[in-house]
């Protein structure tokens, strides 16, 4: 196992019905910006309840924070939460919504050019200060709610921003603000948070013994759930525990001490900003595909995945590692999610144009051995046509 610190401060209110509770954990004297992305969150009545629960404090509300946020769209809200003296910003919403108020937390007090909150990646926001922030989950998938990272859209590309400012003070975990959402959100959703595992888990082994089996569960669960919560609003257990798998694959616990490979990622943001397909899909088109042409660098892993998590015990390495991912296309399948470019009216210019946005963001050798270069996510992006 590599060595690791291990850092997360944000408090989880997990359940049904629990939002009376927001009165105990955003201070008496806030005064608070409430940012939420479309209208089915006043549509469906979360934002009454909020208000409800936060009583006799001074609310500000910022709409319209789009999926994948925008950078310009953001500058606005810092703009107005700084002229109304927010000193408290509660985010509703899904990833995008939370991703967008974590900027918006570190760019009211950001001395530089805002632009540069997007320019850090992994090394880090330069940040001394952040506004408290506090959320509010309706769409399972980022993990958002529980970790330092934001994906930020500016200048057609999807930028990170890191800082252990950003990390939520609270996140409310409820499943029935989820079940109102369109069934392909659900499956988006699965995707997201099953691909998050994955780039910490099938890259090579450091002994990492609890990471592994911990993220082993969490596959296992999403397999077992994703296409129940899919298909049937109303199981309330099957929506727990697709809340807290995705939670649980991006608050850092099964990354500590393990290398990692976002590969999928940065590919699939690329796909996202220049095509606006969202996020969860682009990960599942590529995955499988990736896995194929990665098959000899992963092979360790690969085969540990394709007999703790599916259960292939029989047959040559070979033939177990193809079989699993075979089965991990089929559990993308079975989410209607189609994991062909073409479905996706992506053509070899199209291709191209990934691969330049790559290049441009100095992109050019991904993957936990940092030897995935761009002829090699070509080559996977020709084959996922």
């Amino acid at each position: 196992m590599l060595d690791f610190n291990y850092y997360n401060p944000t408090q989880i209110v997990f359940g049904a019905n629990r939002l009376a509770e927001l009165d105990k954990l955003v201070p008496k004297d806030a005064k608070v910006m409430i940012t939420y992305g479309g209208g089915s969150a006043k549509k469906h009545g979360t934002i009454g309840k909020v208000y409800e629960s936060l009583g006799n404090r001074k609310i500000i509300e910022f709409s319209g924070i789009e999926p994948n946020p925008k950078f310009e769209t953001l500058v606005k809200a810092t703009e107005l939460a700084k002229s109304e003296n927010v000193d408290f910003i509660l985010a509703v919403g899904g990833g995008s919504v939370m991703d967008g108020s974590k900027f918006i937390a570190l760019a009211m007090h950001y001395e530089k050019d805002l632009k540069d909150i997007l320019y850090h990646g992994l090394s880090g926001v330069p940040a001394t200060k952040s506004t408290e922030l506090g959320c509010i989950v309706t769409l399972p998938a980022t993990g958002s709610e529980m970790n330092m990272v934001g994906v930020v859209t500016l200048n057609k590309q999807k930028l990170i921003l890191m800082s252990p400012l950003a990390y939520p003070k609270f996140s409310f975990l409820d499943p029935e603000l989820t079940k109102t959402l369109p069934k392909e959100q659900i499956a988006n959703g699965v995707a997201d948070a099953f691909i998050h595992v994955i780039e910490q888990y099938l890259t090579f082994s450091v002994d990492a013994r609890v990471q592994d089996r911990s993220a082993e569960g969490i596959l296992k669960t999403l397999i077992e759930i994703g296409p129940t919560t899919y298909q049937d609003n109303n199981d309330d257990n099957a929506r727990k525990n697709f809340m807290w798998s995705a939670t649980s694959a991006l608050n850092g616990m099964i990354g500590m001490g393990v290398p990692q490979d976002w590969s999928t990622h940065m590919i699939g943001h690329e796909m996202t900003s220049l095509f606006g397909i969202a996020h969860g899909r682009t990960l599942a088109v590529i995955l499988p595909h990736l896995l194929r042409e990665r098959k000899d660098k992963k092979k360790e892993k690969l085969l540990q995945y394709a007999e703790r998590v599916w259960n292939i015990n029989t047959g040559s390495d070979e033939e177990k590692i193809d079989s699993a991912i075979d089965m991990t296309e089929k559990f993308f399948n079975s989410l209607d999610i189609v994991t062909r470019l073409s479905h996706y009216n992506i053509d070899d210019e199209g291709i191209d144009n990934i691969i330049a946005n790559l290049e441009k963001l100095g992109m050019t050798a991904l993957s936990e051995t940092q030897d995935l270069t761009l002829d090699i996510v070509k080559k996977i992006l020709i084959s996922a046509k």
